[in-house]
């Protein structure tokens, strides 16, 4: 498959990130790729062929970085299909009690001003291309889970997904929320003992990317196979 549709992914140096770009153009996409490690982007790129892959530098919670990176994907590529928000972090252990407040203040940044950030720098050369926007949610954003800040910050982006959706009605951009549930990523410092992988992730941002026009999907939530009854 082959076309010249173009995606950007934030977060996209590892994870979930690396490998949606990585099906992406196997897919058929070229891909623009930011995070703020650029050595590990660099590598990624030159895995995937600087004609398909754009490495690119960015704080996503300075909307400076976020405007100058949606120029150069233009600048690079001519226009931009689809904008995949999924950089974010995780929290501390202690919960409202007791933990590391000075995380919090980084996470919700990073988690939800960073996902508007993203959202406004690319809207125009959207609504161009009639394009997708996907938001990296959670599972976590859908339930509630004692003590987490970073549950709220999810919670927040389902709110950004939905709100943004209604804001773009009749516009012909599609807006899907992407709501993993444990995913074994460098994002945990051990893997879970039940955990998707990354590629199961891939797999549902390229779903809906690929989509007929008329297609809105809205929500995939995506959770681990509970393990099997032996007994």
């Amino acid at each position: 498959m082959s076309h010249d549709k173009v995606i950007l992914i934030t977060g996209a140096s590892s994870g979930i990130g690396a490998a949606t770009a990585k099906l992406a153009v196997e897919s058929g996409y070229r891909v623009a790729l930011a995070a703020r490690n650029t050595d590990k982007l660099d590598a990624l790129v030159a895995s995937l062929g600087e004609d398909h892959a754009l490495a690119l530098s960015c704080d996503v919670t300075s909307a400076e970085d976020q405007h100058r990176v949606v120029a150069q994907t233009l600048s690079r590529f001519g226009r931009l299909d689809g904008l995949f928000a999924n950089a974010g972090m995780g929290g501390t252990p202690g919960g409202f009690s007791g933990a590391d407040a000075e995380v919090w203040k980084s996470m919700i940044l990073t988690n939800v001003y960073g996902v508007g950030l993203s959202i406004q720098a690319a809207l125009p050369a959207l609504r161009a291309s009639h394009g997708h926007v996907l938001l990296t949610g959670s599972a976590a954003g859908r339930t509630t889970i004692a003590g987490s800040m970073y549950s709220a910050t999810k919670w927040a982006v389902t709110g950004i997904g939905h709100n943004l959706r209604e804001e773009l009605r009749g516009s012909g951009i599609r807006v899907t929320l992407i709501e993993p549930g444990m995913v074994d990523t460098p994002f945990f410092d051990s893997p879970p003992e039940q955990a998707l992988e990354e590629q199961d992730i891939a797999n549902a941002v390229i779903y809906a990317l690929n989509q007929p026009e008329r297609v809105d999907v809205n929500e995939i939530l995506i959770r681990p196979t509970p393990p099997r009854d032996e007994t």
